[in-house]
């Protein structure tokens, strides 16, 4: 099949289930293009190609993406039989007994699952660079990285591999490499797609999972069919309205948008993504919103500290897993992972519970702002994708990554702490070329509005046509 990659995940199921061809033949077709292009990226790193095969001659569920490719991230997500390593030396051979809920859901709506792509160690840097699997390469510019930690995903898609894939955002990580690679990544509300059977809630409640897409409506359509709760599941959001596939479609009436193009720490933010953002914020206004420049006031340094800490303590949790307890001393973890998880197990539980608190009481004075605002504009990232080896994660110092990993993306992980859903959408371009992402964030459950807004803002600026030039 010549051109798959011009169509987007529904546009491919709707030729398969119109037969202009089969499962079969659309999977062949992007084999074939991932043996010719993955090598260069390092996207997929765990290949599920013959169980992909077998699927496909089997019927397939009847689904809204019946036949189409899919790949899940090397990190949380469990797929039966295979490998989940978390991208960390330490789980290299853990093997998946069962299926995570995501993954069941996925299958029924007609996904076939081709492999696992590439994270950073236990999902903690902005780069995907894991001494397990190496460096996956940004298609825009193989020199840079596609961002993290779910590069792989966002790698594969830029390239044009496949029309979506799944990844996870404790901090930003749907965000920063769609931002990174020129996609759109929503990072859904807290709780909206379980996190079981697994687990309850991942990085106390910070942790989401969804996908980075070329379209606006795959990943409302994707959504749809991922989200809700299990039985036991410690909370979760009240039901959207209506289908977020209907909410892409419909107008989003006049919003009240506050933007913000500087960063609320006084970091520097480059001038080509000011512009960007500005540029978006009289887009949105053009569009005939009401657009204005304000932020939200909150102790930003109080934040950043306890945030710190809970990836800390949950990073050595996620290590205690295999250690009881103990760090282990045979270099099975990286050095960046061990300085980190080090902070995370002398921690008093005391200590922890404080920092959680202090989260929630300066969550609710972010989440007052969107009282008088409907949405908050701002750039996903501070600057253009870094180089590969920019975020080393063979550093033990933990303080100068924290100032890193907050000057390149300084907005991005305030809607992990509060739970609200957020955007990046591929609105800007650098001068030599590069994607720049715009964020948006909205009220608590509020992805039926994201959707609308996004679909809106395709319509009038569409991106899908931008793609990295080589890998049409």
């Amino acid at each position: 099949m010549i051109g798959y990659a011009a169509y987007d995940a529904l546009g491919l199921a709707d030729l398969v289930r119109r037969r202009e061809i089969s499962a079969a033949e659309l999977l062949d077709a992007v084999l074939e293009r991932v043996s010719e292009i993955n090598p260069r990226l390092n996207a997929i790193v765990t290949p599920l190609y013959e169980d992909a095969r077998q699927a496909v001659q089997a019927p397939l569920p009847d689904g809204p993406f019946t036949g189409v490719p899919y790949v899940f991230k090397e990190l949380v997500v469990s797929v039966a039989g295979t490998p989940t390593t978390s991208a960390s030396r330490l789980f290299a051979d853990n093997m998946a007994a069962g299926e995570s809920e995501i993954v069941r859901r996925c299958r029924n709506a007609g996904l076939v699952v081709i492999g696992k792509t590439n994270s950073s160690e236990f999902g903690l840097s902005a780069a995907t660079e894991p001494a397990l699997f190496g460096a996956t390469h940004n298609p825009w510019d193989l020199s840079l990285s596609p961002g993290g930690s779910s590069g792989g995903s966002a790698a594969a898609v830029a390239a044009g591999l496949l029309p979506m894939g799944h990844a996870t955002d404790g901090g930003g990580s749907i965000r920063i490499p769609a931002a990174c690679c020129g996609l759109f990544g929503l990072k859904p509300t807290r709780a909206r797609i379980t996190a079981g059977p697994e687990g309850g809630e991942g990085l106390a409640g910070l942790a989401s999972q969804h996908a980075v897409t070329w379209s606006v409506r795959d990943s409302a359509a994707l959504l749809d069919v991922t989200a809700g709760a299990l039985p036991g599941d410690p909370y979760s959001p009240a039901p959207p309205k209506r289908p977020y596939i209907e909410e892409a479609g419909r107008d989003p009436g006049r919003l009240r948008i506050a933007y913000s193009s500087r960063t609320l720490h006084g970091a520097p933010i480059d001038p080509e993504i000011v512009a960007a953002t500005e540029a978006a914020a009289l887009l949105c206004e053009t569009l005939g919103h009401e657009v204005v420049e304000a932020a939200p006031e909150f102790d930003f340094e109080t934040v950043t500290r306890s945030f710190a800490a809970v990836f800390q303590a949950n990073t050595m949790a996620n290590i205690a897993r295999a250690t009881d307890g103990e760090l282990p001393e045979d270099g099975s973890i990286e050095p960046l992972t061990r300085a980190i998880a080090e902070r995370g197990r002398t921690m008093p539980a005391a200590d922890y519970i404080r920092h959680l608190q202090t989260l929630q009481r300066e969550s609710r004075r972010i989440a007052a702002f969107f009282e008088r605002h409907d949405v908050w504009l701002t750039p996903t990232l501070a600057t253009s994708p870094q180089p590969t080896g920019y975020f080393d994660v063979n550093s033990e110092d933990v303080e100068s990554w924290l100032e890193k990993l907050l000057a390149f993306t300084p907005f991005a992980f305030l809607s992990n702490i509060t739970g609200q859903p957020a955007m990046s959408v591929p609105l800007g371009e650098s001068r030599n070329g590069l994607p720049i992402g715009c964020h948006f964030t909205a009220r608590y459950g509020e992805e039926g509005l994201l959707f609308r807004l996004a679909g809106q803002l395709e319509r009038a600026r569409p991106w899908a046509g931008r793609r990295p030039v080589g890998w049409r």
